[in-house]
This record gives structure tokens, sequence and C-alpha cells, in this order.
């Protein structure tokens, strides 16, 4: 709407009669309103008419307006006496936020001189929308704040004034966080971001929300700015692994730095809290460290000292993973490894039986001897007297045979040992029985046959007695004793070392009584070293 004031024309009669030199100033002052962005020749008022100037003066009298520093936003036409707009008047161009707005013009009448002054009201419009200093914010909030923890926001501006400045806030709907506006003034409020539950950046990392403001005008204007609510981690998930037992193999021959496992361990954490790296455990023995090493950054183990199958099976190695979160928190799990037995030890070949008879007639393939082989193959030896039988009847010949554990069809030559039947009776002989033992050993070498290790017969007498007569024993048979050297002999005499042969009564007594815990031990020895030596044939 457009209005006009005009002072009374009594007034302006007592101006205009006021001269000063040649010319007149009157001091009358208009008042008009147009809207502002108001299109080109937008009627503003009747200025000649409401000056009381005649139409038909207005040329003659030089008419003029002139607006300082407004250009030609406003213009008369002399025609009709009509002030219309000109151009394109933007009153935010012109008076930015201030509530006032108005242009100021000076009429000029000469002959007489006459100055006036208008006065042009620029009225808003809800041109402008609310604008944000941004389109996009990003609002950063650790998952560790606790609910109804607030955020201030920056609000929007609206360049119009008065109701089409007035702004109104929303966020759309979130089941974690509110808006709160508390208003200072019409167009001051201040914007805060309500949390309403607590976050977990595990389960969302991101909240998008939008904020709109939304003005006063008739239409109505709106703007809006995307938050993006960044949650920012708490080292609050420790590392898992995938499995919280891994078995591996491994051969006890491997070689150092053989890679076993490489374990891999996942946080749902980021930045720092997700970074890992991998130890053993504090309780792990001091034999596992010795033997396998863990690479700190790759989660791989490695072999670093010698396996024995033999000694030890497997090993269980219990492993953390660590992240480098404030507070550390820390994944586990265990490797079992275990140890593949390798062919690495020769079998050990033992022969309860130092003669196996066999039939001469016994086919191809008769089994004497079991044997077990190892992968690869390896050797050892023992040496056993296979005696020949016919019919059931004494021996007539005696020969050696090796049973074998084989080193494989092209293994070398397994050397080969030879364990002799009087070693074995060393060995199992021990203090004083060791010394009955060389002493028969000794008659045994002495009953040998003629040179040539003939077996020969005779009618040796084998005579055996005892200090405490627990046994007492003698007997005269054909033996076919089997001797390196000599001619057999006809007499094999063994005492016990509890009575020696010879010696008065008093002397075998006060031996008897002081070998009287002994003799009872070496007896029985005696007995069993006889009926080992009848079965192997020696007696006869």
């Amino acid at each position: 709407m457009v209005t006009s004031f005009r002072k009374g024309p009594g007034a302006r009669r007592l101006l205009l009669s006021l001269l000063f030199a040649t010319w007149e100033v009157g001091s009358g002052q208009l008042h008009y309103s147009v809207p502002e962005e108001a299109k080109h020749g937008t009627f503003v008022g009747r200025i000649a008419q409401d000056l009381g100037l005649e139409l038909a003066e207005l040329v003659p009298r030089l008419f003029r307006v002139a607006s300082k520093g407004r250009g030609d936003l406003l213009e008369v036409n002399l025609q009709n006496g009509i002030l219309f707009v000109n151009s394109r008047i933007d009153r935010e161009e012109l008076c930015g936020r201030s509530a006032a707005c108005g242009i100021h013009l000076e009429v000029i009448v000469e002959q007489p001189l006459q100055v006036f002054h208008v006065e042009v009201e620029v009225k808003d419009i809800n041109d402008h929308p609310p604008v944000f200093p941004w389109s996009q914010k990003t609002v950063s909030i650790s998952e560790s704040r606790l609910p109804d923890s607030r955020f201030p926001l920056e609000g929007a501006t609206d360049s119009d004034i008065g109701a089409n400045a007035v702004l109104t806030y929303r966020l759309t709907p979130s089941d974690y966080f509110s808006l709160n506006v508390i208003s200072k003034s019409d167009q001051n409020k201040l914007i805060v971001l309500v949390l309403k539950k607590s976050l977990d950046r595990e389960e969302i990392r991101e909240h998008a929300l939008l904020l709109t403001a939304t003005d006063g005008g008739k239409p109505e204007l709106t703007g809006s700015v995307k938050l993006l609510i960044k949650v920012l981690d708490v080292n609050d998930n420790a590392p898992e692994f995938q499995q919280l037992v891994y078995e591996v193999n491994l051969r006890e021959n491997a070689i150092n730095w053989t890679s076993v496992i490489t374990l891999n361990a996942s946080d749902v954490d980021e930045g720092p809290n997700q970074e890992i790296t991998y130890h053993f455990s504090n309780d792990v023995s001091s034999r596992i460290t010795e033997i396998f090493t863990i690479i700190l950054n790759t989660g791989e183990i490695r072999l670093k000292g010698n396996l024995d199958y033999e000694e030890i099976t497997s090993y269980e190695i219990l492993v953390e993973a660590v992240d480098k979160g404030l507070p550390q928190m820390r994944g586990h799990c265990t490797v079992l490894v275990n140890i593949l037995d390798m062919n690495d030890n020769a079998p050990d070949v033992s022969v309860t039986s130092l003669s196996l008879p066999i039939r001469e007639d016994a086919p191809q393939g008769t089994v004497i001897a079991l044997l077990n082989h190892g992968e690869p193959p390896l050797a050892a030896t023992a040496t056993v007297l296979v005696s020949l039988v016919e019919n059931g009847q004494a021996l007539k010949t005696s020969s050696r045979a090796a049973a074998a554990a084989a080193a494989g069809a092209a293994g070398g030559a397994a050397a080969l040992v030879d364990v002799n039947v009087y070693l074995i009776i060393a060995i199992c002989a021990v203090s004083s029985l060791l010394v009955l033992t060389l002493l028969l050993y000794t008659a045994l070498r002495c009953s040998t046959p003629a040179a040539g290790g003939a077996c020969g017969p005779g009618k040796p007498a084998l005579v055996c007695s005892s200090g405490v007569g627990s046994w007492s024993s003698s007997q005269q048979r054909r033996p076919r004793v089997c001797s390196g050297e000599g001619p057999p002999k006809t007499d094999l005499m063994a005492f016990s070392p509890s009575l020696p042969p010879g010696g008065n009564v008093a002397e075998r007594n006060e031996h008897t009584e002081g070998n009287s815990d002994l003799s009872g031990n070496v007896s029985l020895i005696l007995a069993i070293l006889y009926n080992l030596f009848k079965n192997m044939h020696i007696f006869k």
C-alpha cells in the first residue's frame, strides 16, 4: 500500500513566501512506501500533486529529483507527476538487516527555487529463506557420553526482518537425538542437540540427521542443514580370534624358522583401538619360549628350537592379541602343536631266547622272528644261535643267523652288532655275582673242544653245591659243548661263592656265617644259570 503525507497548505504558503536572495526553499516533506522487489513502473505516489505543483509548470520550472547514492531507483513522470519504480529495489542490499529502510529524495524546482524532501520507505517482503552457515555439519560425539548430554549448534540466519525473519526449527525423528531451542529474543535463539540414549559405535558408526529452519513469512521459506553425527570410538572391545583353539601338526625334524601357524585376531574398534600386536601369554613355560617365537605384528608363530618327539609329543601355547587403546584390551587363544614322530632312532632288537631249534626240513619262509621297520628305515642287528634238529634227535650242527631291521633297498650296509651270550651273562651280573659269572665263563672256556672249534663228545661231570644246603646236584652226561678252542672237557665243576672248595670245617662254618644273607640269593642265581645253560644245549 502506498501512502502520502503533506503538511497543511497554510504552512506551505508560509514557506513559499519566504525568500532568501533569488530563490525559495520548500521545507515540506512527503512520505511514501514501496515493497522491495517491485517491478519497473510500479506506482509510488503522485509527487507533483502532493507538493502542490501544477503539471504544466514542471517542465518550465526545471522539475527534477535527486537521490544521493541511490541512483535511479525511483523516477518522476513529468507528464503526470507520478513517482514510480525505475529499477529493482533490494531492501537487504540497501539496508542489510536494519529494521528501518528508506530512500531519501530531494525534489528541486527552479524559478523560483524550491527544495522538497521526500522519504520513500522500502518495505520488506519474505524473499530470503533461512540460511545455515554450512550445508553439512559434522558433529563428533564419543560413544562414552551419557544420555542427556548437550551439544550446541549454530542456528540459521534470515536476511529479512520482522515476522519474515522469525525462525522455528525441527529435527528429523531419531531414537538417539532430540532438539532443544532456547529463545533469547524473537530473532536470537540457541539451538541445542540433546543425546537421548547411549551410543554404540560398533552398532551405528554415524547418524545422519536433517535440521530445518522455517521463517514466519507468507508464504514461509525454509532452509536446512545435514547433521552428520560421527560416533567416536572408545576402546570398549577386546580383540577376538576366529577360534579359541588352533591345532597344528609339526614334524619333529622341522628346521629352525619353520612357520607353524599365522594367527589373525580382529577388533571392531577403530584407530589405535583396532591396532593389534601378538604375544605369548605370561603363563607359558620357558620351554615353549625356547622352542617357539611369535612375530609381534603378524601373529606368525615360528620354530626356533629343536623338537624331539621322544621327549615331548605336543606343546600347548597360550597367545594374546593386545590392542593399542587406552586402556588396552586383550583377546586369547590356545595353539596346540602336535609333534609328528619321525624315524630318527634305530630299532632296538632284543631276543629273549638265544637258541632257536628249527627242523632241518623246515620249509622256506618259516618264521623265525618278527621285526618292525620304520620310515625311512634304520638298522640294528642281533645274533641268534639256530640249532638244526633232525627227527627230534640230538644236535648235529650249529650255525649263526643274523636278524636285522634292513636299512632299505638303497640303504648302505649297517654295522652288525654281535651280541654275545657271554656278554649278556656279564651284563646281568652285579657285585658278587660278577665273580661267579667270570668263574663260569672261565670254566666254559676251559671246556672247549680241540682246536678248530669242533663239538666233541665227552663225559663231563657237573657238580653244583650250596653252603646252606639249599640245593646240590651232580650229574654225569654226554655233553655236546661247542666252544671256540681247546678239547672238550669231561668234568665241569661250579661252586657257590659261599662255599669255597677245600679248607677245614671251621673256615667253612665261619665263611658260611658271614655270608648267610647272600648265599640264598647266590644259590637261586646258580640254579637259574644252570637251567639257562641247559636250555642252550651246553649240558647234555
